[in-house]
C-alpha cells in the first residue's frame, strides 16, 4: 500500500532564554514552519526554562520552488502575559531537511538560538527531536453518484468500454511506440548498479535510472501456437529502431571502417576518461520455438563467441541478458551472428545435421546504430529466426553501439572480464559505526567476601573493569568502557558479567545481565544520561535466580567520529549522528583511466597473467572497477564522484590482482588472496578548484623483499567547489574533529584500539557484499598496520625533523656569517636595520609579517603545477633500506624468526637506545644547570649570578633600554679582530654549574 511521509518535531524544552516582560522573565511559545505548514505550541507563562513536551506533525511534499526544505523554529514571547509591549522575538533555529533522520535514529539535540538581525539580543537554546515517519495512506473512497445518474451513465460506459476493446492492438499487430522521454545525464557504470548491491548513503549521488521502460507485449496462448507470421515493423516518429537482419548466405566482408569515423566522440558526464566503444546485444525473449526445453542463445562477433544462460520458461522463452563486445579499430569482421540452440543434446551441438539448431539472425555491424547517452534506450524488436528448418520462431533483441556510459554497461557480460560475474564494477557503503559507551557505576547485593570486576562483551569485543573489593555488599567502579557497534543493530545484545576473583588466576562468573542494542539511548552531545539498574541472573540455573544488580549508564555516543583510518590520511571527519552533519563544500571527481606495464602476478599455462582491478575509497563510499582479465595494460575508463565535506581529507586509490578464477562451469575455484599492487593518495586541499589533474603515478610496493615498481596507474582528478567562497574559507577555521573529541577526548591508546575494531567490522561487512570486497583489500586501503614498528620510519621521521629545522639552522648560520663580517655590506645593513627596530619597536611585528609575505609570494613561483604529491621513495628511505631492517618491519608479532636473529635485532636496538639515552641525559643536564643558578648548590656560582642580576637591574633602571639594546647588539656583532678565540665568560660560567648527573647510579 502507498505510504505518506511525515516529519515529526518533538519540542521538548528551552534553556536560559532572554527575559522580555520587564520583570526578569518571559512567556515563551514556539512557532514552526515547514513546507508552508505552520504549527504552534502552547504558551508557558513566566518561565526562562520552559518545558513543552509537545509533538507536532508536518506533511512532507515534493520539492517546491515556493516552499523550501528548511524547518524554521521561532521562539517568541507572548506580550499579552506581560505589562510590556516591547519586541517579543526570543530567537530562532533554521535546519535543513538533509539533517533529519528516520524514526529510531532520533536524539534530543539542543540547538543554540540565532539572531534575526545584527542588533538582536538573543541567548539560550532549544531542545528538539526531529525525525521522519512513513504512515500507510488510507485508500481513497470511491465516489458514490446518485442512483439516477448511475443508471443513465451505465450504457455510456459500456459503449466506451466496447470501443476501447475494439481499438486495442492485436497480438500480432505492431506494438505501441514507446513514449519519448527527455534526455537525462548518464550515471557512472558503478553507480547505476547500486540497485542490487549496497545502498549509498546521503553523501553518495543517486544513480540515474533508465527513463524509458521496455514495452512488454502480451500474446494469447492459442495464437502463439498457430500463428507463424512475422509481425510487421513500421518505422515512424523518433523511436530508435534497430538494424535490419541480412541473409545468412551473404559473404563475410572485412571490417575496415575507422572507429573514430563511426563513433564520434561527444562530451558526456565521462569527461575525465576516454570513451570505450562496445557493441551491445540485448537478448530479451523468444516465441514459437519448437522445443520443450530451455534453449540458449549464442552470439558470435569479431572472433568472440559467448553462450547465454538457459531461458526461463513462462509464456515466452525469456533471457533478458545483455552482452557488451569491445570494438576496436583492428576488428576483422563486420558480421554479428545471433543464434538459438536447444541444449537438450549437448553433444550434438556441432552436428552437421543441426538437430538442435533452432535458427539464427545475422547483422551487418557497420549498420548498427550508435547510441550515446543522453539518447533514449533502444527499443527491442521481434526478428524472424532463419535456417532452423520448416518451423520458424521469433527472437526479440536489440543491438547498438555505445560506450561505458551506457546504463546497460554495469550489468552486461563484457569481453574484457571473461564473463567473471564478480568482476563487474560496484559501489559499496561502509557500515554506519557508533561508539557505545558503558559507564559502570556500582553493583549492589553481591557477596561481601570477595572482590569483583565487570566484564562487558559485545560480539568479539571484550573489556573489563578493575577488580574492586566488596564493602557491605556494594562494589563501586565508575569506569567507562567503549565499544564499536555497526548499524543495523543485530539481535546480539550487550552482555555484562559479574566476575568473582577467587585467586590470582581463578575467576568465576556469578551473574549475567544483557541489554538489547535497539533499546539503548542515543546521545549526540555532552548531556547527562540517566542511569539505569540491570539485574544479574545466575548463568548456571535454568530458572531466573537473583544474583545482584548493577547501576550503569549505557548509550550510543553519536557526537564522535568513529576512526577507521589513520588520522593523518583520514577521508572523513563527520560525526556519526547525521543531525550534526554540515553541508558539503564541493565534489571530487575521479577518473580511473587504466594501468600500464603491470607485472604478471600469476602464471596460467606457463604464461604470466594479471587480472587487475582498482578500488577507491573516500568517506564511507567505496568503489571498485571491473577486473580486466589477463591484461598487463588494463583500461577501465570509469568515473566516480564523491561529496566533500572537508578539504583536509585524502582520497585513496589502490590496485589489486584478483584471485578469483572461474572454470568452464562458471563456478569459483579456490585460489590465493587478492594481491596488492600499490596505491595512490591524493589530498584534496592540494588541488586547485576546477582544474583537471591527469597524470600517471608509479605503483610502488614495499614488502619483505624490498621496493618494487609494480606498474603505473593513470588517473584524472578534479575538485569542484559547491559552497560560497566565504563558507569554503571558513572551513579552515573550524576544528578538524567533531566537538565531542575536544569536550571529552578519547585517549590515544584507546583510540587506536577502537580503530582496530572498526577496521575489523568494516572488513567483515564489505566481505559479505556481492561481489565481495575482500578483507585484505579493506585492511590495505585503511592502513591497518600503520603503527607497526619500523626502524626505517624512525630514521625517516628524524630526517623530517631535521628538514623542518633546516630553515632555523640556515638562519643561524647566516647570522653567524654576518656577525663574522664575511660580507661587510650585509653586516652594515643589518646594523642599520637593528637600530631602526630598536628605536622604533612598533615596526618589529609588521616587519616580520611583511618578510613572511615576501617569502610566500616568492615561493608562489615555484609551486607544484604538475601531479599532486605522491609517495616519495627517497623521503621514505625505501631505496636504501637494509635487508635485515626490512625483514624486521614485516615480521609478525610475536616474532617468528630464529633466536639468533632476534638477539641481533635486540643488540642493535640496545645500541640505538644507548644513543637516545645519552641525548636525553644531556638535555636533562642543561635544564638542571639552569635550576642551579638560584638553588645554591654551588654557593659561589649562585652568589655571582645573584650579584650580576642586581647590577643589571640597576643599569637598566638608570640607562634607557634602547641604549642598552643597541650597545649589546653592537658588542655582540663586533668585528672579529676585537674578539677572543676562547669561549665567552658567560658560557664558561654556565658549563661549570652543577647538575644531578653525578648522582645517577
Amino acid at each position: 500500500m502507498a505510504s505518506v511521509r511525515k516529519l515529526i518535531v518533538e519540542v521538548v524544552d528551552a534553556r536560559n532564554l532572554h527575559p522580555k516582560d520587564g520583570h526578569g522573565t518571559s512567556s515563551p511559545y514556539v512557532i514552526l514552519d515547514f513546507y508552508g505548514q505552520r504549527r504552534k505550541t502552547r504558551v508557558v507563562a513566566r518561565d526562562l526554562n520552559p518545558v513543552w513536551n509537545e509533538v507536532l506533525e508536518f506533511n512532507v511534499g515534493k520539492p517546491s520552488d515556493v516552499f523550501g526544505d528548511m524547518l524554521e523554529v521561532d521562539v517568541n514571547h507572548d506580550k499579552t502575559l506581560g505589562p510590556t509591549t516591547r519586541h517579543n522575538f526570543l530567537g530562532r533555529v533554521r535546519l535543513n531537511s538533509q539533517q533529519f533522520v528516520k524514526k529510531g535514529e532520533e536524539a534530543l539535540i539542543y540547538y543554540p538560538l540565532e539572531k534575526k538581525h545584527l542588533f538582536s539580543w538573543i541567548q539560550g537554546e532549544i531542545g528538539l527531536k526531529i525525525y521522519f515517519v512513513d504512515d500507510v495512506a488510507p485508500p481513497p473512497a470511491p465516489p458514490s453518484p446518485p442512483p439516477s445518474e448511475e443508471v443513465k451513465a451505465e450504457p455510456k460506459s459500456l459503449e466506451e468500454a466496447k470501443a476501447e476493446v475494439d481499438a486495442a492492438p492485436k497480438a500480432d499487430s505492431e506494438p505501441p511506440p514507446a513514449p519519448e522521454v527527455a534526455p537525462t545525464e548518464p550515471a557512472p557504470p558503478s553507480e547505476a548498479s547500486d540497485h542490487d548491491g549496497e545502498v549509498p548513503d546521503d553523501d553518495c549521488f543517486d544513480p540515474v535510472e533508465s527513463s524509458t521502460p521496455m514495452k512488454q507485449e502480451r500474446f494469447d496462448h492459442d495464437q502463439l501456437r498457430t500463428s507463424r507470421s512475422m509481425p510487421e515493423i513500421k518505422i515512424g516518429g523518433d523511436i530508435p529502431i534497430g538494424p535490419q537482419p541480412i541473409p545468412r548466405t551473404s559473404s563475410v566482408s572485412s571490417f575496415t571502417t575507422d572507429v573514430s569515423d563511426r563513433f564520434p566522440i561527444e562530451r558526456s558526464s565521462f569527461d575525465l576518461v576516454e570513451k570505450m566503444h562496445y557493441l551491445f546485444v540485448r537478448v530479451v525473449k523468444a516465441r514459437a520455438l519448437p522445443t520443450p526445453g530451455n534453449p540458449v542463445t549464442k552470439i558470435v562477433v569479431s572472433g568472440c563467441q559467448v553462450v547465454s544462460k538457459p531461458a526461463r520458461k513462462t509464456m515466452y522463452f525469456e533471457w533478458d541478458q545483455t552482452f557488451a563486445f569491445r570494438r576496436d579499430v583492428h576488428d576483422s569482421t563486420s558480421i554479428l551472428e545471433v543464434s538459438v540452440w536447444d541444449p537438450l543434446i549437448s553433444s550434438s551441438m556441432s552436428d552437421v545435421a543441426g538437430h538442435n539448431f533452432l535458427g539464427g539472425i545475422c547483422f551487418d555491424a557497420t549498420e548498427i546504430p550508435l547510441r550515446d547517452p543522453p539518447d533514449s534506450p533502444l527499443a527491442p524488436q521481434w526478428y524472424r529466426l532463419e535456417g532452423g528448418g520448416a518451423h520458424k520462431g521469433d527472437l526479440m533483441l536489440a543491438t547498438w553501439v555505445g560506450t561505458q556510459a551506457d546504463e546497460s554497461f554495469p550489468e552486461a557480460w563484457k569481453t574484457d572480464t571473461a564473463g567473471n560475474p564478480s568482476s563487474r564494477s560496484k559501489i559499496y557503503q561502509s557500515p554506519k559505526l557508533w561508539y557505545l559507551r558503558a559507564t559502570i557505576i556500582e553493583a549492589q547485593d553481591v557477596p561481601p567476601t570477595s572482590s569483583f570486576q565487570i566484564k562487558a562483551q559485545l560480539g568479539f569485543q571484550v573489556q573489563k573493569t578493575k577488580s574492586i573489593a566488596t564493602r557491605n555488599g556494594t562494589s563501586s567502579w565508575n569506569e567507562d568502557l567503549m565499544f564499536v557497534a555497526a548499524e543495523p543493530f543485530s539481535d546480539q545484545p550487550l552482555m555484562l558479567f559479574l566476575v568473582e576473583q577467587r585467586g590470582p588466576k581463578e575467576t568465576t562468573v556469578v551473574g549475567v545481565a544483557s541489554l538489547p542494542l535497539a533499546s539503548i539511548e542515543r546521545r549526540v552531545d555532552d548531556r547527562i544520561v540517566v542511569s539505569k539498574w540491570l539485574t544479574f541472573e545466575d548463568p548456571n540455573e535454568e530458572k531466573r535466580v537473583y544474583r545482584g544488580r548493577i547501576q550503569v549508564k549505557i548509550f550510543f555516543d553519536g557526537g564522535y567520529h568513529v576512526m577507521d583510518e589513520a588520522a593523518h590520511v583520514c577521508s572523513d571527519y563527520r560525526p556519526t549522528a547525521k543531525q550534526l552533519w554540515k553541508s558539503p563544500i564541493g565534489t571530487i571527481e575521479l577518473g580511473i583511466v587504466g594501468c600500464k606495464n603491470l607485472l604478471p602476478m600469476k602464471s596460467i599455462n606457463g604464461k604470466g597473467s594479471t587480472d587487475a582491478y582498482a578500488v577507491a575509497k573516500y568517506g564511507n563510499k567505496w568503489v571498485r572497477t571491473r577486473a580486466i582479465s589477463d591484461n598487463l595494460d588494463p583500461k577501465w575508463n570509469e568515473q566516480y564522484t564523491w561529496r566533500v565535506y572537508d578539504p583536509s581529507t585524502v582520497l585513496t586509490i589502490g590496485v589489486f590482482d584478483s584471485c578469483e578464477e572461474f572454470g568452464s562451469d562458471g563456478q569459483k575455484e579456490p585460489t590465493r588472496s587478492d594481491f596488492r599492487m600499490g596505491k595512490v593518495r591524493i589530498r584534496i586541499s592540494t588541488l586547485e578548484m576546477g582544474k583537471v589533474y591527469k597524470n600517471t603515478y608509479s605503483l610502488m610496493l614495499l614488502n619483505a623483499v624490498g621496493l618494487k615498481k609494480m606498474g603505473e596507474l593513470e588517473l584524472a582528478v578534479r575538485f569542484v567547489r559547491m559552497a560560497p567562497t566565504l563558507d569554503f574559507l571558513n572551513v579552515y577555521s573550524q576544528p578538524l574533529l567533531p566537538i565531542m573529541h575536544h569536550i571529552k577526548p578519547i585517549g590515544v591508546v584507546q583510540q587506536e584500539i577502537l580503530r582496530t575494531v572498526a577496521v575489523k567490522i568494516t572488513a567483515a561487512h564489505l566481505a559479505r557484499s556481492e561481489p565481495p570486497l575482500r578483507r585484505e583489500v579493506v585492511a590495505y586501503m585503511l592502513d591497518a598496520d600503520t603503527h607497526a614498528f619500523s626502524m626505517r620510519k624512525v630514521r625517516a621521521n628524524w630526517l623530517r625533523i631535521v628538514n623542518v629545522l633546516s630553515g632555523v639552522i640556515d638562519m643561524v648560520k647566516w647570522f653567524d656569517d654576518t656577525r663574522s663580517w664575511k660580507n661587510p655590506t650585509s653586516t652594515f645593513l643589518v646594523h642599520i636595520l637593528l637600530m631602526m627596530l630598536v628605536w622604533f619597536p612598533d615596526l618589529i611585528i609588521p616587519t616580520l609579517a611583511f618578510y613572511v609575505f615576501v617569502i610566500g609570494v616568492w615561493n608562489y613561483r615555484f609551486r607544484s603545477r604538475a601531479a599532486p604529491p605522491h609517495f616519495d621513495p627517497k623521503l621514505s628511505l625505501a631505496e636504501t633500506i637494509d635487508g635485515n631492517e626490512l625483514d624486521e618491519e614485516f615480521d609478525m608479532v610475536p616474532c617468528t624468526r630464529s633466536n639468533e636473529m632476534v638477539r641481533l635485532r635486540y643488540d642493535k636496538l640496545r645500541m640505538l637506545g644507548a644513543r637516545v639515552q645519552t641525548v636525553l641525559g644531556d638535555i636533562a643536564t642543561q635544564g638542571e644547570r639552569v635550576q642551579a643558578l638560584v638553588t645554591w648548590r654551588d654557593p659561589r656560582a649562585t652568589g655571582i649570578f645573584v650579584g650580576m642580576c642586581l647590577v643589571v637591574a640597576v643599569i637598566l633602571y638608570l640607562v634607557p633600554s634602547k641604549m642598552v639594546a643597541v650597545t649589546f647588539a653592537f658588542y655582540y656583532m663586533r668585528h672579529p679582530i676585537f674578539r677572543d678565540r676562547m669561549p665567552s665568560p658567560a658560557l664558561n660560567f654556565f658549563r661549570r654549574l652543577p647538575s644531578l648527573s653525578d648522582r645517577i647510579l
